[in-house]
């Protein structure tokens, strides 16, 4: 596809409709946690401009997925990516925003940030429980030079359908043949009853910082903002690598997101030395035919601000903006969204709030990185 070609036709399509300069209603988006964090950045960034307030309610992605189906939020969030057939069925759209990663954390007596290593699929089998102490054989093997204790393990899970589940079990799932056998790739699962299950990726993270011979996993921001310790993984190269914004970048840039815009394709346990085997994109899911445009067009106006403002403020927040063929294919989602009679709501949102608004055709150029 011509990108000029493609943004100078919506830009044109865009002109038919009005801008407007007056504060749009409040937003109310719901579901991922791990999102959470970007969500809130740029909310207090955006109202500065726009005077439009973002209410989000961080109960899961699972959660987020159910009140966008039910309608009762402007967007939901989630870091699984609905297939095509439930969107469809569902008459919903899907577009990125960031990416982040999933993070094993743990609170070994003795044991700093970082040292510990594991792989995949010793992370599985501590995870089946069938690895319950800090000292067994196949850890002491990966870590010849730290004096494991002779601690109890103590797994802590999250209770609620996670996005941050999904992804920590497709990475299980790629690496361990049992792992994918008796417990595959899901939202949430029926966990032993020995294991700590509590909701949202907050509680995982204060849960471990305060057992001491826990394990969890979160998403990386909670790792950051909770000062919490951390393990290596071995990642698909071989090498064992620490998770930050480098290791994140390095996997989707061996991703087809990176090469193709192609974001409906997983980004864990990508080739390349230096990737963070557990990476993963975050999601907006909004109504494909809008019976409140109004309050979408707020909500998309909020997502296309900050694709073209956030960058910056998702790298403070340590996130990985999205590579711009993935932009400007949200972009080409955003444009199917519309209202009740057909009118489209993605073009009339294209445009930033405020007294001075760009055109819409500087917002597309912009977005793929062509210039006038």
């Amino acid at each position: 596809m011509n990108r000029r070609g493609f943004a100078c036709g919506l830009a044109a399509a865009a002109l038919l409709f009005p801008v407007f300069a007056h504060a749009s209603p409040s937003i109310n988006g719901a579901g991922s946690t791990a999102a959470a964090p970007i969500y809130r950045v740029w909310s207090q960034n955006y109202e500065r401009v726009s005077k439009t307030a973002l209410n989000y309610d961080a109960i899961g992605s699972s959660a987020g997925l159910a009140r966008i189906r039910e309608r009762k939020a402007d967007f939901g969030a989630s870091d699984v990516p609905p297939s095509t057939a439930d969107l469809e069925k569902d008459g919903l759209i899907m577009v990125p925003t960031v990416v982040t990663a999933a993070v094993p954390i743990i609170n070994v007596p003795g044991v700093g940030r970082g040292q510990l290593r594991l792989t995949g699929e010793v992370l599985a089998r501590i995870f089946l429980g069938q690895v319950t102490a800090w000292n067994a054989p196949e850890i002491r093997e990966l870590n010849p030079r730290i004096d494991l204790p002779a601690a109890p393990i103590r797994v802590v899970v999250r209770a609620d359908g996670s996005g941050t589940t999904y992804h920590f079990a497709d990475f299980l799932s790629k690496v361990s043949a049992e792992w994918a056998s008796a417990r595959g790739a899901k939202s949430s699962f029926p966990w032993p009853g020995s294991f700590v299950a509590v909701k949202g990726s907050a509680e995982v993270a204060k849960s471990v910082k305060t057992t001491p011979g826990a394990i969890g996993y979160v998403d990386y921001n909670y790792v950051i903002e909770g000062d919490l310790d951390f393990a290596q993984l071995r990642n698909a190269a071989g090498n064992f690598v620490s998770p930050s914004v480098d290791s994140f970048v390095a996997a989707v840039r061996a991703s087809d997101w990176y090469t193709k815009g192609d974001f409906k394709r997983g980004l864990n346990n990508m080739p390349g030395a230096a990737s963070w085997p557990i990476t993963m994109g975050t999601f907006a899911i909004l109504p494909h035919v809008s019976t409140t445009p109004d309050n979408t067009v707020a909500a998309l106006r909020f997502l296309t601000w900050g694709y073209l403002n956030g960058d910056n403020l998702a790298k403070q927040a340590n996130f990985v903006p999205l590579p711009e063929r993935v932009q400007a294919k949200a972009y080409a989602e955003i444009s199917k969204i519309v209202g009740g009679s057909g009118n489209p709501l993605g073009a009339r949102a294209m445009s930033a709030p405020g007294a001075k608004l760009k055109s819409f055709q500087d917002v597309l150029l912009s977005s793929v990185g062509v210039q006038n």
